[in-house]
């Protein structure tokens, strides 16, 4: 299957995260409400992005840690298909909130192990997002082989897993040969020239490597 592409709208207002969308709609399979932009705004953005584009995934980047009935609740109320849960967050939380949308994706940051993710496998969890944070980039840190034999390991587990975090068109072709199941990118298609003709470079990256 070839990869999707996401993006996230990780903007500090409706309007500004709006106007993305217009833009990039059309041209990304998943669009994401980033969790500045819930935290800003609430669940109005993925009523917005609903009723503008009543066929595309939409994902509520909640990044949930407790009340995971609640939020996802909300969430599926206000017309996401997605959220997402911290991979810090109890079995019971996942839980919770898996009964109540459609699909949970697992957000991974810090100190996760193989094990976390055996339990979120038992439980029904599928998606998992694997994560190099915004933090750690400005640190030096890059992609490397630590990152892809840990994404690969999760795979192998049976998850979907999308990855996300200082993506740079170039980046895609480190994953060549791997079954990624959705590339996430905010500023790398938001903050050019000409976000719509970015979009389809990047569509036809994921093409030309996966077919």
């Amino acid at each position: 299957m070839r990869p999707l592409l996401q993006v996230a709208l990780d903007s500090n207002s409706l309007s500004e995260g709006l106007k993305v969308a217009n833009i990039l709609g059309d041209e990304v399979d998943v669009l994401e409400v980033g969790t500045i932009l819930c935290l800003q705004e609430g669940m109005e953005p993925v009523r917005c992005l609903r009723a503008l584009f009543p066929n595309k995934i939409i994902l509520a980047d909640t990044k949930c840690a407790d009340a995971g009935g609640t939020v996802a609740k909300n969430c599926k109320n206000a017309g996401a298909d997605w959220m997402t849960v911290i991979c810090s967050a109890t079995i019971p939380t996942m839980q919770a909130a898996f009964k109540e949308i459609d699909e949970l994706q697992v957000e991974l940051y810090g100190n996760w192990t193989m094990e976390d993710a055996k339990k979120w496998k038992e439980i029904g969890i599928t998606q998992a997002v694997y994560h190099q944070s915004r933090d750690a980039l400005l640190a030096g840190e890059s992609w490397g082989k630590k990152d892809l034999d840990r994404v690969q390991a999760l795979i192998d587990m049976g998850f979907k897993v999308s990855v996300t975090g200082g993506l740079e068109l170039e980046t895609l072709k480190l994953f060549a040969g791997m079954n990624i199941y959705c590339f996430i990118t905010g500023r790398s298609l938001r903050e050019v020239e000409d976000p719509k003709a970015e979009a389809k470079k990047w569509k036809e990256e994921i093409k030309r490597i996966w077919g």
